[in-house]
């Protein structure tokens, strides 16, 4: 049986992106045959797809496109960061915004569906997909996109894990300043009257809570509770302070020479308006999963005692 070296493991994971270990496994399974390998592997990638599905894809990126009036933001999801800064998984990711702006798919399953080939993989984006998990050997998903029509359109991508496109009439440089903004700021709504209701109730309550602890306080204190018009006032002044800190017309813009302007002020000095923006943030409300490696690598030593 043929020996195989570090270098030739290296050498076909350079041609295959696939781990080292399968690479190894596939070097041995094929004598050492460099071109047999890598069709052993190409053979295994469809495999890896099903078993890596169920890992979570808390990583990723966020990409855009925009031709004219027709646009698309998409967040896909990758387990590790290391992969989200893969070559071949960009590609993916850039290439899933520009079919969604072509084609508007109507989900997820839609999107996969549409024609497209990279890596020596297709038809379809989704068949892309399960040969890179296959290839690169980690779960990734296509988690959400939002089709633009209509309307001029501005993006901003800080980095590769906020994106922001915004919708508007006016002045193109202002409605970037405004993309810029919101994926500093991240404001939930237009307006303090566009800011959801379960957001407020929550608000609401979290304001009602710290001001009975202020009333306990006081009477611990051998002082008087305040009156139930003050609390209630003091309560709705802490909720109108969320809906300014909130809402994107009343931030205060990031670039305000003075640090007071609001972001309306702006918009009204440039002549623009912005009729709706989309804010995605990779991996935002997913339950990342937290490694105990100590913990893990106490179970691998218990495991291979208990094979030995």
């Amino acid at each position: 049986m043929a020996a195989i070296t570090a270098s030739m493991v290296a050498e076909l994971r350079g041609k295959t992106d696939a781990p080292m270990m399968e690479c190894k496994k596939a070097l041995t399974e094929a004598d050492g045959d460099m071109a047999k390998a890598e069709e052993l592997l190409r053979v295994k990638l469809g495999t890896k797809a099903g078993k890596a599905a169920s890992r979570i894809t808390a990583e990723g990126v966020v990409a855009s496109f925009i031709d004219g009036t027709t646009g698309a933001l998409v967040e896909v999801n990758s387990e590790t960061d290391f992969v989200s800064k893969n070559d071949s998984f960009i590609a993916m990711a850039k290439a899933a915004a520009e079919l969604v702006a072509k084609h508007k798919p109507a989900s997820i399953e839609a999107l996969g569906a549409l024609a497209y080939e990279q890596d020596s993989f297709g038809p379809t984006l989704e068949d892309v997909r399960k040969g890179l998990i296959g290839k690169i050997g980690e779960n990734m998903s296509f988690r959400r996109f939002q089709y633009f029509s209509g309307s001029k359109l501005a993006s901003y991508l800080h980095g590769s894990r906020i994106g922001v496109v915004v919708e508007f009439e006016g002045d193109e440089v202002a409605a970037k300043d405004v993309a810029m903004h919101i994926a500093a700021m991240k404001p939930v709504a237009l307006t303090s009257a566009d800011v959801p209701a379960d957001l407020i109730a929550k608000e609401r309550s979290v304001a009602e809570g710290k001001a009975d602890e202020a009333n306990k306080e006081l009477i611990a204190a051998g002082k008087p509770a305040q009156s139930a018009e003050i609390t209630a006032k003091r309560i709705d002044g802490a909720v109108q302070k969320y809906l300014k800190e909130v809402s994107l017309a009343d931030q205060v813009f990031v670039k305000a020479a003075d640090g007071k302007q609001t972001v309306a002020q702006m918009l009204k000095a440039a002549n623009t308006t912005v009729k709706s923006f989309t804010l995605y943030v990779v991996g935002e409300g997913i339950e990342k999963k937290v490694d105990d490696f100590a913990a893990e690598v106490a179970a691998q030593v218990a495991a291979a005692k208990a094979a030995a």
